[in-house]
């Protein structure tokens, strides 16, 4: 069984609205991104991946517990997701007792949940902004933040939902080399992104979503050469192979 199983997965948000369609998904160790136009259902996916939102019918197992029978505090230990806006997140007047609010919960230990903060502060680049109001940060900071609140609860699989947008290419770049120290650590990364370059570079398995159902899923280079399907799913080449296809051309 993989890490996270996925067995004909149905969601409606209104009955008989299914915005999610018989999905059968296995995940590995690999980073995985998930991609598709707005409204294919990836956020409603890793909302059920992290126990947020309830299958209607089928199930989705986490390192073998099934999400219908288990709590988010529970699923918390093993799974976080980053939220795509940090303001779907961030509620607490300094960023140390932002990072700390998880681990508290989780470890029930306020010296070690402090540690442990720290350490995820520094793994992102913030332990010199321990003290200060979340909202002083930058917007690329405040998304840094949400991810070490994340992190400082040491689960095994992470969700960034759209990491790079209103990033500049140094924020990108060090996202990235979070992502690669993450993998090294032995972490399961997901990602949601309509960022292909940044799919490309970082991860090593694509799923294509579209319109509520898997149209693609494989190695990353061999999901994103195939246009048809990119084309179907409302999406753009990365740079990279734009540029190949336009020298062809010649």
């Amino acid at each position: 069984m993989g890490i996270i199983e996925v067995k004909n997965l149905w969601y409606a948000y209104k009955p008989g609205k299914y915005v999610l369609e018989d999905i059968t998904l296995s995940f590995d160790d690999r980073p995985t991104a998930i991609v598709g136009e707005n409204g294919a259902g990836k956020t409603t996916f890793v909302k059920l991946l992290k126990g947020l939102l309830k299958p209607v019918k089928g199930d989705v197992f986490i390192k073998g517990q099934n999400t219908k029978e288990a709590t988010v505090a529970q699923l918390a230990k093993v799974i976080g997701l980053v939220f795509q806006n940090p303001s779907d997140q961030i509620f607490k007047s300094k960023v140390i007792d932002e990072v700390m609010f998880g681990p508290l919960n989780i470890f029930k230990d306020k010296h070690l949940s402090y540690e442990k903060s720290l350490k995820a502060l520094e793994l992102v680049g913030l332990e010199d902004k321990k003290e200060i109001h979340p909202y002083d940060l930058t917007l690329s900071e405040r998304k840094l933040l949400c991810l070490a609140s994340v992190l400082a609860m040491e689960p095994e699989i992470v969700i960034l939902d759209e990491p790079t947008i209103a990033q500049d290419r140094y924020s990108i770049s060090r996202i990235a080399e979070i992502v690669k120290n993450l993998v090294q650590s032995g972490k399961i990364i997901l990602t949601i992104t309509h960022d292909m370059d940044f799919v490309l570079e970082n991860f090593e398995r694509t799923i294509v979503f579209c319109k509520g159902k898997v149209i693609s899923d494989g190695p990353t280079k061999e999901v994103l050469k195939d246009e048809s399907k990119i084309i179907q799913a409302h999406l753009e080449l990365p740079t990279l192979y734009k540029l190949r296809k336009a020298i062809d051309k010649k």
